[in-house]
């Protein structure tokens, strides 16, 4: 490419009669025109053909991804035909090495720019994925884990740079190394929470609004951080607990539970005649029956009680809502009540029976 330039130039001195250094702006004019002209086709094709082609596809991620590569890509013709145009200048050869490193850190920091714009694009993309299949996205910890790739990204560009310009890195990277020891020993308990609060959303452990168990407490979640989950507690009160403490427990997530197990036993006295008794699995039935949401597992004389006769019955709802599965409860309670007066069936409490022995006709 520099042979191309120089010789560029050369022809103009020779066949036009310019003087040189009109002949090697002319060059450099030229070079940089076709630079533009190559940026600027490029440019037009990403905007007419290749941006109505990924228009054309389901995902949205091509679209946005075309959408900020392509300034940059147009930036980065533009730096080669300025780089080029330079170099054939003879008056300017003694700052070629100069051009170099101007270029080379320019053409580093443009590729880094496309990364990171590309992996903001991943990132929110992932987000409304996430969003379409119904789970909540916390937006400070995606602001948070796009500037974390940025700090990296420029990390290694600078590192990068720092090699262009032969500089000694084993220096450098031995004193980032021990520092970065230094500093993730003085911020262990922070980072511990940091990479569990990524740990949180990219598993889906629970996301804002779902009804967790953690240990002793029960809450819904309303705020997840970097270093700490806070939880509204059914008491009122919020709970703040650290991340990676949540990490090292048992979560219990009500907000993914889609059918409920219910399990609860109907107590009747002692006086009801068997009759009666074979008649109660088939009432407790039909209102399970007649109730909305309720699925009837089974209704059975489970056994002999202490002071009752004990019936057991099992269904199952077809909601994690704790008030909706509540509402169900109370109005079978009330169906079992009501068909209980009707049919005359005592329901059992506890009680005990005392016999009184007179000595005199025990003896």
């Amino acid at each position: 490419m520099f042979a191309v330039t120089l010789s560029l130039a050369e022809l103009l001195q020779q066949y036009i009669g310019l003087s040189q250094l009109i002949s090697e702006i002319i060059a450099f004019v030229m070079i940089l025109a076709v630079a533009l002209i190559i940026a600027w086709s490029g440019h037009s094709i990403f905007k007419r053909y290749l941006t109505k082609w990924a228009a054309k596809t389901e995902s949205k991620l091509d679209d946005a991804i075309l959408r900020n590569v392509r300034t940059p890509i147009f930036l980065l013709a533009l730096l080669f035909g300025l780089y080029y145009g330079l170099v054939g200048v003879a008056s300017l050869q003694v700052y070629s090495q100069e051009f170099g490193y101007a270029f080379a850190v320019g053409e580093i920091l443009v590729v880094t720019f496309i990364i990171t714009r590309i992996a903001n694009v991943l990132i929110s993309w992932y987000a409304e994925e996430s969003i379409k299949r119904g789970r909540n996205v916390s937006n400070h910890i995606l602001f948070i884990l796009k500037k974390i790739v940025q700090v990296v990204v420029f990390g290694f560009a600078f590192i990068i740079i720092l090699g262009v310009f032969n500089i000694d890195l084993s220096g450098i990277i031995v004193g980032l190394g021990v520092g970065g020891i230094a500093i993730a020993l003085a911020l262990q308990n922070v980072l511990s929470d940091a990479l569990s609060a990524f740990s949180i959303y990219f598993d889906g452990t629970f996301a804002i609004g779902d009804f967790i168990i953690v240990g002793d407490y029960a809450g819904t979640v309303t705020k997840i951080g970097i270093k700490s989950t806070r939880l509204q507690l059914l008491q009122g009160e919020e709970l703040v607990i650290s991340n990676q403490e949540l990490t090292s427990k048992y979560v219990r997530n009500f907000k993914k539970l889609k059918r409920r197990r219910i399990l609860f036993n109907v107590k009747v006295t002692y006086d009801t005649s068997a009759e009666k008794l074979k008649k109660i699995p088939d009432i407790i039935a039909k209102i399970l029956k007649e109730t909305e949401m309720a699925d009837l597992d089974r209704v059975h004389f489970r056994q002999f009680g202490d002071f009752s006769l004990d019936f057991e019955v099992v269904y199952y709802i077809v909601t994690g809502d704790y008030t909706k599965y509540m509402d169900i409860q109370q109005r079978i309670n009330y169906g079992i009540l009501k068909a209980f007066e009707k049919e005359k069936i005592d329901m059992a409490y506890p009680t005990q029976k005392i016999f009184y022995v007179d000595e005199r006709e025990a003896t």
